[in-house]
């Protein structure tokens, strides 16, 4: 429940910033989001009142067709959070992760329209507030 609260959220996020999105990415083929930081500043509460949100940026060279974040206890990936959408390079967006577990600690894994996958293990979402994904 609470992951589709979270989901919902993000979903909400980068509906309200479609037209911004567009036209900072209007070359790119693919579609892009990007969530504005008065978008981005929607309030969003976890049931422990600690901020589990995070901009994630994409400075790659490529486009990132999906995003997974996975509390650490588990030994599977979550559901790709950027379901339809792509994080175009130079882009970043606003991702609530919080599964409702109360945890801080979360693996990433971002996957790459250059075949590469990028795995970042034990990121404390609870104490940054911009993740930087770089060549």
């Amino acid at each position: 429940m609470h992951k589709t609260v979270a989901r919902a959220a993000l979903i909400v996020a980068a509906l309200a910033s479609t037209a911004a999105a567009a036209a900072a990415t209007s070359t790119t083929p693919e579609r892009a989001v990007a969530v504005t930081p008065a978008t981005a500043s929607a309030p969003i509460q976890s049931r422990d009142g600690r901020n589990r949100r995070v901009r994630i940026h994409n400075n790659t060279g490529w486009t990132m067709l999906r995003f997974f974040a996975s509390n650490t206890s588990r030994s599977d990936w979550e559901e790709d959070i950027l379901g339809d959408d792509v994080l175009a390079n130079n882009a970043s967006i606003v991702m609530n992760i919080d599964d409702g577990t109360g945890a801080c600690l979360f693996d990433f894994k971002a996957e790459f329209t250059n075949g590469q996958n990028l795995i970042r293990n034990n990121v404390n979402v609870c104490e940054i507030a911009d993740y930087y994904y770089t060549r």
